[in-house]
């Protein structure tokens, strides 16, 4: 079993918190931020909807919550663990954070920036490069997202982007 199995079962568990009945449901993405010894020190999911703050994705709230657990702003040492590969905004921030690892769960192949569309984290550009271990989980984060659109669409609602 990947060492990082749990942790993403830990960031599912985060990405179906955004699916509630009560307010306007985000998309279900999950992250969760480990520290070296391997305590979950931040955990956050798609906010947006909810929130109406165009910020509030689930890795910026897990590292946000991160940081605010060390009380510091670089996150060296810790892994970010999100069940679809994060955005440009998302990227940028990890590479600020100076995460050295993020675990992917599904690739996000229309605007993914960890590889796929983009490789932000990555760029030799930057002063700070991460390493990507994409597929831990995947078929049960694609399935969760796959689900979420197909539930949308049956509804009538227009989907978040």
């Amino acid at each position: 079993m990947n060492q990082w199995t749990r942790y993403m079962d830990d960031a599912l568990h985060q990405a179906r918190c955004a699916l509630r009945d009560d307010a306007p449901q985000d998309v279900p993405i999950g992250a969760v931020v480990v520290d070296p010894a391997g305590r979950i020190i931040g955990r956050g999911h798609n906010e947006r909807e909810l929130s109406g703050d165009p910020t509030a994705h689930a890795e910026v709230l897990a590292i946000r919550r991160a940081a605010q657990q060390l009380g510091t702003w670089r996150l060296d040492g810790c892994t970010l663990v999100v069940t679809l590969e994060p955005c440009a905004m998302c990227a940028g921030a990890i590479v600020l954070a100076r995460i050295p690892r993020i675990v992917i769960g599904a690739w996000d192949e229309k605007a993914g920036a960890t590889g796929s569309v983009f490789d932000i984290v990555r760029a030799p550009q930057l002063n700070h490069f991460v390493e990507v271990h994409p597929g831990v989980r995947e078929q049960q984060c694609r399935e969760l997202l796959q689900t979420f659109f197909h539930n949308q669409r049956r509804t009538g609602e227009q989907p978040p982007v």
